[in-house]
């Protein structure tokens, strides 16, 4: 279709007004001013949003974990993985991720000349680690050197380590190299680590500003892992423009971070997978220990979040081969939050915390034409987000890439 227009749905327009009933143009790939000319597309009893953003993903995570990491699985294996997993997301009405580590440069590239079905992505290539930190998943007896064997470049990478400044300088701009539009480091300890504690604290505030050097001499920017205050207040004085998880977050450290305009992304469908099937992402049974309370801090953290006015956006971080309900991130949200602030969230918002802000995120004229028809109204059901099967028409940048009508 070169123009058509979408006639008949009800429109969510992702700036958090309220929905209205009206006909939307697509022309050249973009949200056009509505007109006589064009194909009709029905969709009366849809409501039509924005296409959704996820704003942590983790494509290259895709098979079982442990098996992956430890040279069980072939690349043919993994590579099909990665492309049924991007496939999944935008049949789930995805039509942007932000994957924050996992794929290698050839992953992007593969998917945006549409090669593969797929959302757009934007990839911080492999994440910046300490050694031994998080993201760090070789045994204790193999030398640190040896852990970029484990990457399959191209297809996937999932860490780097560094020792001191002078190495994570080289490692991003070895990251910018194979294709990164952004850098991402961990900076406290995980919930699925093999090496550390949630109230671990990694790399120094002048360890992390040699990244963040390095993004701005690139016009791009750093996110954290990080869940503990310390690790979090660090990364904001070091001069990161984001923080992913955040699970512990403290009302000084969320006015720091509201003073310093540093955006949050909480994570809650990750702790949901953990909780409910930590086998299922081909990781040891002990994680789901170290996941409970995690959610109900989360939480707590998001409350404290809005008191503080931050830039709240929205991530699933599944991993493993369980990443077929990458919507339940804005059901759980919903719960804790309205359905529409979940909805601006995961798409004004996230468009905003990505630098695209002028192009998605938006049911917009001159936006490019990313939107969702869904079956009823996810505003009124968020659990209609939770099922693929409900985004009964997905238009990416103007192309219809699913129809169930």
């Amino acid at each position: 279709m070169g123009r058509f227009q979408v006639v008949g749905a009800t429109v969510v327009d992702g700036s958090g007004r309220d929905p209205a009933d009206v006909t939307v143009a697509v022309e050249d790939g973009r949200i056009a001013q509505p007109g006589a000319s064009g194909e009709r597309l029905e969709a009366d009893g849809l409501t039509m949003t924005p296409g959704l953003i996820d704003a942590h993903a983790h494509l290259g995570l895709s098979s079982p974990i442990e098996p992956q990491f430890s040279f069980r699985l072939s690349a043919a294996e993994i590579a099909a993985d990665i492309f049924a997993t991007a496939g999944a997301a935008l049949d789930a009405g995805f039509t942007t991720v932000r994957d924050t580590g996992g794929i290698d440069g050839g992953v992007v590239t593969a998917i945006a000349k549409g090669k593969v079905r797929g959302p757009r992505v934007l990839s911080c290539g492999p994440v910046q680690c300490q050694t031994g930190g998080h993201g760090y998943y070789g045994a204790e007896w193999e030398p640190t050197e040896l852990w970029s064997s484990h990457h399959i470049p191209g297809l996937y990478a999932l860490s780097m380590q560094s020792g001191n400044a002078n190495e994570l300088r080289g490692n991003v701009r070895e990251a910018f190299r194979r294709g990164a539009s952004f850098l991402k480091l961990c900076v406290t300890g995980g919930v699925v680590s093999a090496h550390d504690q949630l109230t671990d604290t990694q790399f120094t505030v002048e360890e992390i500003a040699v990244a963040v050097q390095e993004a701005a001499a690139r016009n791009t920017y750093v996110t954290v892992h990080a869940h503990n205050n310390e690790g979090i207040r660090n990364a904001v004085e070091a001069g990161v423009r984001c923080v992913e998880h955040g699970t512990d977050l403290d009302e000084p450290t969320a006015a720091l971070m509201a003073a310093r305009g540093v955006a949050l992304v909480p994570t809650f469908a990750v702790v949901e997978q953990l909780l409910r099937d930590s086998a299922g992402t081909g990781l040891n049974e002990s994680i789901r220990d170290r996941v409970l309370g995690v959610r109900e801090r989360m939480a707590e953290a998001l409350a404290v979040a809005k008191e503080a006015g931050l830039r709240i956006g929205l991530g699933s971080d599944l991993i493993g081969p369980g990443q077929d309900r990458r919507g339940e991130e804005l059901r759980l949200r919903a719960e804790l939050e309205t359905p529409m602030e979940a909805l601006v969230a995961a798409t004004k918002t996230n468009a905003e915390i990505l630098g695209l802000s002028g192009e998605v995120g938006l049911i917009a004229p001159g936006r490019q034409a990313d939107f969702v028809l869904w079956n009823g109204n996810p505003l009124d059901n968020p659990q209609l987000f939770s099922d693929r099967d409900n985004a009964v028409v997905v238009v990416q940048a103007g192309r219809i890439v699913k129809d169930l009508r």
